[in-house]
């Protein structure tokens, strides 16, 4: 009896401690707290605490927890920067959880495949985090969810078919992830389903068909994957409540039949975006003219053709994008006019329309991109309300007088790349609301007016490369909105003196001068433009020492002075911000300073011969601590080597011995040879030696070049044998010459060379032009300098400066690769008009009398290759690229490739790193020597990809193929080969040594991502961005790109969705 009472009074005292556990919800939530590593607010870490606890089983009192009686309803944790592992299996215990929302964070994790715990959830957002994993089947499971968005995570696999269970799901939202395979047929199932977004993934095969049957679905993006097939137009045309229909980005098809349906496309529908695909076809008699209700038609970037209709009935029509087709004829005046049309935007750009425009008087008109046709005339009268207004890169002619009549609404105005010609008038508009006024690449002549500064809200002003002359004005140096002024390539003059605005008002952040005639000493008004980031005064007249005034620019990141006659030591104290530097050809003196010994030697030589590294050149250091290391060799290991040297040394002697007695033998044996070919074979080397006896310029003919090695393995040629080729003898020592690999320095003008046409009669061949944007006679070519740029297996690269001090590149073909002269021209002037930022553009070719004159003339693009900015070699122009300035550089080479692949149909058949040359300050990537192959011979095609092989670009199909030829997939594989270039700094043509021996690039990253060592592949030069979670997931997502372009040919995927992948990173 007494142990009966003892129990139960131990029994009566447990339950208040029992009634004091935490409940089920709160363990729950602790143990998700376990996985947080990161809370820079302390969101999580400094609420949730045991302290805290509200013992009645909801904690109300913790951040972002919503209660409903005792029980947790809600868990919001968006937009808060936390990192950590997120287990979301813990929120099964929740029973009454209504709400999961975490988006906008850094959290890592996948979703559980059990989710039948969550049967109550209604909401789930856990977009814009690092959640990996396929997406479980159980996820059919959550009958129950409303809302679903994983958008922004790192979800691969397919998209389960039990996707159809989620019977009230009214919101999916799974873009940009890297989902893949063909889209279910459950989707259709979705009969609550009102906006549906799978954009931004790599979803193939056809858009499902039945989506016309969801009820009350609204909005329907299918975007940026790739989807083939056709359009799926019974959709377009019977859906009774969608909305919004976006499937840009994909590989969809449709037949100029099929594309009359566009007549017939649901009334509901006011937004459609076909943009980004494959449809062909003529707008003409496809009934567009009773297309009632869409607000916004995006058809840009397909591959229509023919003229434009009228649009005069369009009424509702508020955007109208066609760009980068192949629309032709002339331009309908009713979209300009728009007496009756509400359009505000209108994007004709990128096509082939020509005629002139008389008048722009749109009232509704306020987005106007007609840049890129073959427009002519005078420019328009401009009024109304245009506040966008693009007709750069036609053919408009005249002067500026008409923009005295545009009206005060303009805000952007972009004239480059025309005809355009006479003086800048001194009477304009107001323009009231201007920011942005482009008129470089013109023949616009006299001085800057003053009227430019009178522009209350001008930001970018660009008067480049014209022929503009007089001085600069003041005012624009201290004007307090400007924050472009490009300048360079003009005939501007004086010294730059202006007194500096107090308090300084300036906000001039770029200041490009270069190539003018500007003189004096270094402005020292110039230190007062404290927010200056990038300053280029390179090729002027400025002499005398740099004084203190340059080192008060703080903020600078780009300095270019070369090219000047500056005297002087270097200042010690130019800003650390830094990333671009260059002081060549100048006459300066003493040392380098610590702080700028991070740039290449190309940015202090050549030139400045004073001018020395204290310890010698960058790179040297690695030579000089090796040497210090073979000091310390043991003496049996420093006499080994020396007895092997004797033994070379002695094979050597012998061998030189052997091929002097061959040679004379060979030259007895030469004498039999008539004195006419013995006349001929000597004309080079006669010319050479007049020339170099004489001091005037040297000339540079076919026989004088050296046919290229077979099997070559890059398009750097050896200094060595630059400077022969340019100077007509091999550089020694004291040579005032200078070279880093791949530069583009410019030689002193009674050094270079000259391109010789050497026929008959010097103008016997015939010079081709592709576009009326140069004109010049093969006189005129003949004796422009040259510096040879680099060699490969189909010719020699030069860069060649015309009279009007224009480059050029011209690319010399080895004898016996070019087609013949039909099929050649035939097949040049398919690259006629090629107008795109990423591309390098042909300009025309030289067809001459002999095999060994076969000219391309193509654009030239300074500062250099990708390969002189990547590898980690000496000669590397400039600091290693960052994170961000790869990423940029591999959109940019995709966006090329996929103009290429889908605007031109061709492939570009010949892609290196040396063939990406990176454009200008900011390194816009721009794709070089595409299409070769079609205009070479089937044995020049072969050895084109025999050297491709020997560098490592070549894919697998056409190593195995008896006549390869490059295709799109091929350039797809060459592609992703660059992208490891890009991600690990290293060259595709080095074999990389390790614990597996040596191996090529491709398989020494597939090994290290076997191994899940994948982030040790990448450049030890971005060592501190890989830290950064954002740049460390954008390139890990890089290298699954790049490993997927790599794949065998049937598993490759098309440039299109490459270049969509990469520009969602």
């Amino acid at each position: 009896m007494e142990l009966l009472r003892r129990i139960l009074v131990l029994f009566l005292l447990a339950i208040p401690c029992l009634a004091q556990l935490p409940s089920p919800d709160i363990l729950a939530l602790l143990a998700f707290k376990k996985g947080v590593a990161h809370d820079p607010a302390g969101y999580i870490s400094g609420s949730w605490n045991e302290e805290s606890i509200d013992f009645n089983g909801c904690p109300a009192s913790w951040n972002g927890i919503v209660c409903n009686g005792g029980n947790v309803a809600g868990v919001v944790l968006d937009n808060h920067g936390i990192s950590g592992h997120a287990d979301l299996s813990v929120f099964a215990n929740l029973t009454t959880l209504l709400k999961l929302s975490m988006a906008n964070n850094n959290f890592s994790g996948i979703l559980p495949e059990d989710m039948s715990g969550l049967k109550s959830l209604e909401y789930l957002d856990i977009s814009n985090n690092f959640f990996s994993g396929e997406l479980p089947s159980g996820i059919g499971k959550l009958r129950s969810l409303q809302n679903l968005t994983l958008a922004g995570n790192n979800f691969t696999g397919p998209l389960p078919d039990s996707i159809g269970g989620l019977a009230s799901i009214k919101s999916l939202d799974l873009s940009r992830n890297s989902l893949s395979g063909p889209l279910p047929a459950a989707l259709t199932g979705l009969r609550n389903l009102v906006s549906l977004n799978l954009s931004h993934n790599a979803f193939s095969k056809n858009v499902p068909t039945g989506l016309e049957l969801i009820p009350n679905l609204e909005s329907v993006d299918l975007s940026w994957n790739q989807l083939d097939g056709g359009v799926d137009w019974i959709f377009l045309m019977q859906s009774t409540s969608v909305i919004h229909v976006d499937f840009s980005g994909n590989l969809l098809t449709s037949s100029p039949k099929e594309l009359k349906s566009l007549s017939d496309i649901s009334e509901t529908i006011r937004y459609l975006n076909l943009s980004n695909n494959r449809l062909t076809g003529s707008l003409i008699g496809v009934g567009i003219a009773t297309f009632g209700s869409l607000k916004v038609l995006d058809l840009s970037y397909n591959q229509l053709y023919g003229e434009l209709p009228g649009f005069n009935y369009v009424y509702d029509l508020e955007v109208l994008r066609l760009g980068n087709n192949g629309f032709s004829g002339f331009l309908p005046s009713g979209l300009l006019k728009g007496d009756s049309l509400v359009l505000s935007d209108l994007d004709l750009s990128a096509n082939n329309l020509t005629g002139h425009i008389n008048m722009i008087t749109s009232t509704s008109l306020r987005i106007l991109n007609l840049s890129s046709n073959a427009l002519s005339g005078e420019l328009p009268v401009v009024q109304g309300s245009c506040a966008v207004l693009d007709l750069s890169n036609n053919q408009f002619a005249g002067n500026l007088s008409v923009i005295a009549k545009w009206g005060n609404d303009i805000e952007y105005i972009d004239l480059s790349q025309n005809q355009l010609v006479g003086s800048i008038p001194e009477s304009t508009s107001q323009f009231l609301l201007l920011s942005y006024l482009n008129l470089s690449h013109n023949a616009l002549i006299d001085g800057i007016p003053g009227v430019l500064v009178q522009y209350p809200k001008l930001s970018v002003l660009d008067l480049s490369f014209n022929q503009l002359e007089g001085p600069i004005l003041e005012d624009l140096l201290k004007s307090s909105t400007l924050q472009e002024l490009h300048l360079q390539n003009n005939m501007l003059f004086g010294n730059i003196i202006f007194s500096p605005s107090f308090p300084n008002m300036s906000n001039l952040c770029v200041l490009d001068i270069s190539a003018n005639h500007f003189n004096g000493s270094f402005p020292e008004s110039l230190g007062s433009l404290t927010g200056l980031q990038v300053l280029d005064i390179s090729a002027n007249n400025f002499s005398g020492a740099l004084l203190p005034a340059i080192t008060k620019l703080i903020s600078l990141t780009s300095l270019d002075i070369s090219h000047n006659d500056f005297s002087g030591s270097l200042p010690s104290s130019l800003p650390d911000t830094l990333v671009y530097f260059n002081a060549s050809y100048n006459d300066l003196s003493g040392s380098v300073p610590d702080n700028l010994r991070k740039f290449p030697d190309s940015s202090f030589h050549p030139g400045n011969s004073r001018l020395e590294f204290p310890s010698g050149p960058p790179g040297s250091a690695d030579s000089q601590s090796g040497s210090s290391g073979h000091r310390s060799m043991r003496a049996f290991i420093i006499a080994a080597i020396v007895a092997a040297c004797v033994v070379v040394m002695v094979i050597l002697i012998l061998f030189a011995i052997i091929m002097y007695y061959k040679r004379a033998s060979g030259r007895s044996g030469s004498e039999k040879v008539s004195d006419k070919n013995l006349q001929r074979r000597s004309l080079p080397e006669t010319t050479g030696s007049k020339s170099r006896g004489s001091g005037g310029s040297l000339v540079i003919s076919a026989d004088d070049l050296i046919a290229p090695h077979k099997g070559s393995s890059s398009e750097i040629i050896d200094p060595e044998e630059k400077m022969a080729a340019v100077a007509g003898f091999s550089p020694s020592k004291k040579s005032r010459f200078s070279w880093s690999p791949d530069s583009s320095d410019i030689y002193a003008q009674e050094n270079l060379g000259r391109l010789d046409v050497r026929s008959p009669d010097r103008l016997a061949g015939d010079l081709h032009f592709l576009d009326e944007t140069i004109t010049l006679t093969p006189e005129e070519l003949s004796r422009a300098p040259a510096e040879v740029l680099g060699r490969s297996s189909h010719g020699t690269s030069y860069r060649a400066t015309l009279d009007n001090g224009v480059f050029l590149t011209v690319k010399w073909l080895r004898e016996g690769v070019a087609k013949q002269k039909k099929e050649f021209a035939k097949e040049a002037k398919k690259f006629a008009n090629i107008r795109h930022p990423n591309v390098v553009g042909l300009r025309g070719y030289y067809w001459g009398p002999t095999q060994h004159e076969k000219l391309l003339l193509s654009d030239y693009v300074s500062p250099g290759s990708l390969a002189s900015f990547l590898y980690d070699r000496p000669g590397r122009k400039g600091p290693p690229l960052t994170w961000a300035q790869r990423l940029k550089i591999a959109v940019d080479v995709a966006r090329g490739l996929n103009y290429l692949h889908f605007d031109r149909a061709t492939p570009h058949g010949n892609l290196k790193a040396t063939n990406i040359l990176l454009d200008g300050l900011d390194l816009n990537a721009r794709v070089a020597d595409y299409c070769l192959h079609r205009l070479m011979t089937q044995s020049g095609t072969v050895e084109q990809i025999l050297d491709a092989g020997v560098l490592g670009y070549r894919a697998p199909e056409l190593a195995a193929s008896k006549k390869p030829s490059p295709s799109f997939k091929s350039d797809v594989y060459a592609f992703g080969v660059v992208l490891l270039e890009l991600l690990t700094g290293r060259c595709a043509g080095d074999v990389v040594s390790g614990e597996e021996g040596g191996v090529d690039l491709t398989d020494w990253v597939r090994l290290r991502v076997a191994e899940g060592r994948g982030s040790d592949c990448f450049d030890p030069a971005m060592a501190s961005e890989v830290a950064n979670p954002a740049a460390s997931k954008g390139m890990k997502e890089m290298l699954g790109i790049a490993l997927r372009c790599i794949r065998p040919l049937s598993e490759r995927p098309g440039i299109k969705s490459v270049y969509e992948d990469l520009s969602s990173i």
